[in-house]
Parts: structure tokens; sequence; C-alpha cells
């Protein structure tokens, strides 16, 4: 019953979505900053906003997006198991650490996302300096030498032995406050562009840098989709969001090809067999996983990949690892999740009681969807591989931490929603 409810909904949603396009009227300035209209949008974003609001039980999205969740940590649970029992064994003595390890993560972020689900998002701009300046702190901890560690060429954890963290997942929500908290203060002014865009412009900069300096290109490509996406639905014009996607395009060319090594490994997914020892061999090696999968898969367990030949199978290329094991049905089906929590994400920040409240929805559901766009499209083979995660599977502690607290904050804005 819940299964077809879940359907249910996420048809009609899908259905507003669509048929917004069609409606012609138009959202003039007006209101509060924190008023329940969205105001000073373009006309686009007013249409969707309207019209997609349709009478429903307030918990509806809450309940969906709280399924969604608990299913996509507990899936990713079983094929952690699955992905590191040969390198656990072999490591550890036993094949179940990796599982255990993550285990007592996932019960931490299920604490986070209750809390975050129960403290009220209003209050959350409260946090946003100090959460702007302790993610800072943690990113130029890392940099220092002796304090961050370093895993293959890229200095981006800080701790020691298993418990390690990430500050750049950190990064992401801090910046997604900031911006939202931004958007709506600001309101008034968001035709001024550069009084909007100026502070939001050089709170991610400051990040880009530190994160370059890593360094961390795939955190840095979805930090920018996620701050260009929230401006584009806050209502900035679209002149000045396309001149600075432009300007983001070209400084990610530059830092790509200013060091020939790095240029090398993002282009290899073109062609991995011109190096398919060297560049493109994870790229080879989560293809033949996809290949050797087929449609059912080789069975849950049954994989070759996972037995040295596809480095990172638990972390960045688990996907290839249920492609191998669960077959081109497992693939399907994780995408399945993502696309429902795309769907509810998105019914979520319609439905959001004020500005903020959808605007903190809309940078949460962009974050976790093209890191997933990222991770997928690396392991299949049409992205560059920028060591991205995918969001509730890939094992990380950090990683799942914030991300669970973050959906707690999206389940708090359906909770609220009207």
């Amino acid at each position: 019953m819940y299964f077809l409810r879940l359907v249910y909904v996420l048809w009609r949603t899908w259905r507003s979505v669509c048929q917004c396009g069609a409606s012609s009227p138009r959202i003039h300035d007006g209101g509060s900053a924190m008023s329940a209209t969205v105001a000073d949008e373009r006309p686009s974003v007013g249409r969707l906003l309207r019209s997609a609001r349709e009478p429903q039980p307030r918990t509806t999205n809450f309940k969906f997006l709280w399924i969604v969740v608990i299913v996509a940590n507990l899936f990713g649970l079983l094929m952690i198991l699955s992905a590191s029992s040969v390198t656990a064994l072999y490591q550890y003595g036993t094949s179940w650490y990796q599982f255990r390890l993550q285990a007592i993560w996932f019960a931490i972020g299920c604490f986070a996302m209750f809390v975050m689900s129960r403290y009220s998002y209003e209050k959350l701009s409260k946090w946003m300096k100090l959460a702007l300046f302790g993610s800072a702190g943690l990113m130029v901890a890392v940099l220092i030498p002796g304090v961050g560690v370093s895993v293959n060429g890229s200095s981006r954890w800080l701790g020691w032995g298993p418990l390690r963290m990430q500050p750049s997942e950190f990064v992401k929500l801090a910046v997604i406050l900031y911006a939202a908290d931004t958007l709506t203060r600001r309101v008034g002014q968001i035709r001024d562009w550069k009084a909007v865009m100026r502070p939001i412009a050089i709170v991610f900069g400051a990040f880009a840098v530190m994160l370059m300096a890593q360094p961390n290109l795939g955190t840095t490509i979805i930090l920018a989709t996620i701050v260009l996406v929230m401006l584009f639905v806050g209502g900035v014009p679209g002149k000045p969001l396309a001149l600075l996607s432009g300007l983001l395009v070209g400084a990610a060319a530059f830092f790509a090809i200013r060091e020939p090594y790095r240029w090398r490994r993002l282009m290899s997914f073109r062609d991995p067999w011109a190096d398919p020892l060297y560049t493109g061999y994870q790229s080879l090696q989560s293809q033949i996983g996809f290949a050797n999968g087929g449609v059912l898969g080789t069975g849950l367990g049954q994989g070759r990949a996972k037995w040295g030949f596809l480095p990172e199978a638990h972390t960045d290329f688990i996907y290839a690892i249920i492609g191998e094991e669960i077959g081109l049905v497992g693939s399907v089906l994780v995408i399945g999740i993502f696309l429902a929590f795309a769907l509810l994400g998105i019914r979520t920040a319609l439905h959001a009681r004020d500005r903020f409240g959808m605007l903190l929805a809309t940078g949460i559901t962009t974050w976790i969807l093209i890191q997933a766009f990222i991770n997928v499209g690396a392991c299949v083979g049409v992205l560059p591989i920028t060591g991205v995660p995918l969001p509730f599977v890939s094992a990380g502690g950090s990683s799942l931490v914030v991300t669970m607290a973050a959906s707690g904050i999206l389940l708090n804005i359906a909770r609220q929603g009207r």
C-alpha cells in the first residue's frame, strides 16, 4: 500500500511540474522576506510554485521522504557488505569490518536526521555563520602538512585510522544555508544582481580555492551547481547567471589543464583503452563489471570486480558493483530511488511554507541529485572520474552523516509545508 501511494504521489507531482509550463500568469514583486508567496521570482519559477501547489496532507512528503532515505541507506549497507568483503577480510581479518563501521555511521546519521527533522528550519539561519567559519577552519586544517590526511595524492580528510572526516561535506551544507539566507533577506534587491550575487560568489570562491588546493574538482563542481540552481530559483536574472556559469566553466578548465596528469585522468573516460593500465584502468574495470552483470547480475556477493580488480569498490565505484551483482535491474533500482528523492524534494520545495524553506529544499535536493548524477556517470563511463561518492549508498562516515542531517532538514520543511 505504501508503494502504491508513493507511485501515485510521484505521478501527481510529475504531472503538476509538466503542466505548469503551459500556464501564463506572472507573479509580480512584493511580499516580505519570509512570506509564503515567493516574491520577485522570474515568471517561470513563479508559475511553477503556484500551479503545482495542490492541497495535500502536510505529512505525505514527510512519510515518503523518510521511507526513500531509509531504503537507500539499507540498500547501501547491503552493497557495502558485499563490495568490501574481500578487501576487509584481507586487511582486517573479517569481511564484516566496513559493514560494521558503516552501520555505526548510519546510526549516528539516523540520530542527526531525527534531530534536524524536529528542529525548525527557520532557526537554522542563526547557526549559519558558525557553520561557515567552522567549515572554513576545517578546510584550512586539511591543507596543513601533518594534520590533513592524504590518500591517492589528495589531502581531503582529517582524523586517524578508521575515524576520519571529510570537511568538504560540511561545506556543502554551510553554503546552502548561506545562499538560502542571503537570497531570502535580500529578496527586495533581487533585480540588483550584484547586491545578491556578490556575497554568495565571494563565499563560494573562497571555498572553491580551498577545494581545488586539495585538489577536489568533483566537490567544486557540485558546489557550483548548487549555487547556480539556487540563484536561478531565487530569481536572479538570466544574463548574470550565464556570465557566472561561463566564468566557472573557464576556471574549472584552467585548473584542470594546468596540470597535464590531472587533465589526462579527467579525459581518460573518452577512450579508456588508450591507457588501460593507468589512467583508464578504473573506468575500464567499472564497465567490465556492468558487462558481466547483464540484466539480472551475477548474484549478490558473486561479483569479481571487488577481488582487487576495481579500486574503491565500496566507495566511489559501488554503483559498478551493483551493476555487476544485481545487473541492470539493480542499476535501474538505484536510479529509481534517486528519481523518487528528486520528485519528493521538488514537491517539498513547491509546498514550502516560506521562501527560506523553498530555497533550502532546492539546495539540498540539487546537492543529492547532482552528486548521484556525477557518480553514476563516472561509473558508466560518460563522465570523468572525480572521486565523488554515491549519496546514501557509498561507504563514508562524514558523507553519510551530513547527507542524512540535510535530509532531516528537508523532512522538517516537508513536515511544516502547506
